[in-house]
């Protein structure tokens, strides 16, 4: 089969690395019966993984002049499902219990996807995504270097990092390494009767001005006085002079307690 022609408005950069692609298996725990929602199979590399380790599989493809590809070569797979469609207006309550997600992403995909199935009442029960090895270490980030990105895959998962791929292992090669990472949906929430909305709405606003101490962000984002913001954080026992960035998830609850 010829390989496709990589659409660089799409972000297309496809793994052709034997050990990368085992690696994504290995790291989901894909097993026989596993049902594996795989978001851009592309030409199939991937697919080809996911189906060995014995797991039936849903393909979601944007480009849809790569579907028909996709159709002819796994025409006598079952176990495998290939759809035309985008992620971002996925329907992910289509996906049955603890489904996961294996899948090569593009850059331009990432912050949206991770807010996507963090936000979904069905959450897949792992996901192991792809992505700029730059993104990936932005998303398991500590206090000092910590993003609205990063806080949210926090909340909702276990995060960790997996083996790195250089950009010499797709084709064609992306100007950056790649790394997987490995977010493990949590078994019990991070903070007991925590409402999520308002959690992230305190996170959004001192987030909003991000360069200035969290005293002047929070009076800013919440539209409150600085002398209300500075009680805020004090009752919350964090230094006003401190910057969003600096926050553990910890002291994000204890602001929220605060309040």
């Amino acid at each position: 089969m010829n390989t496709p022609i990589a659409k660089k408005s799409l972000g297309q950069h496809w793994l052709k690395d034997h050990d990368s692609l085992q690696a994504m298996v290995t790291a989901g725990e894909v097993q026989t019966g596993d049902e594996v929602l795989e978001i851009g199979p592309g030409y199939g590399t991937l697919t080809e993984y996911l189906l060995a380790a014995g797991a039936q599989v849903r393909a979601l493809e944007f480009d849809d002049s790569l579907v028909p590809g996709l159709l002819a070569q796994f025409a006598h797979v079952p176990e495998l499902k290939v759809e035309q469609g985008d992620i971002r207006t996925f329907d992910f309550t289509s996906m049955p219990p603890d489904y996961k997600i294996v899948a090569n992403i593009p850059y331009y995909l990432t912050s949206n996807l991770i807010q996507l199935i963090s936000e979904t009442p069905n959450q897949p029960a792992v996901a192991v995504l792809l992505m700029q090895k730059e993104v990936a270490e932005r998303v398991v980030a500590q206090p000092g270097s910590m993003s609205i990105l990063s806080i949210t895959a926090q909340f909702y998962w276990e995060v960790s990092l997996d083996r790195m791929v250089g950009a010499e292992l797709f084709s064609p090669p992306p100007k950056v390494d790649s790394q997987i990472l490995v977010l493990k949906r949590r078994v019990q929430p991070l903070f007991a009767d925590t409402d999520s909305k308002q959690f992230f709405r305190l996170v959004k606003a001192g987030f909003s001005q991000k360069r200035k101490t969290l005293l002047n962000s929070l009076s800013g984002g919440l539209a409150i006085s600085k002398d209300e913001a500075r009680v805020l954080l004090e009752r919350a026992a964090v230094d006003p002079g401190r910057r969003a960035q600096t926050l553990s998830l910890q002291e994000w609850h204890q602001l929220l307690q605060a309040q």
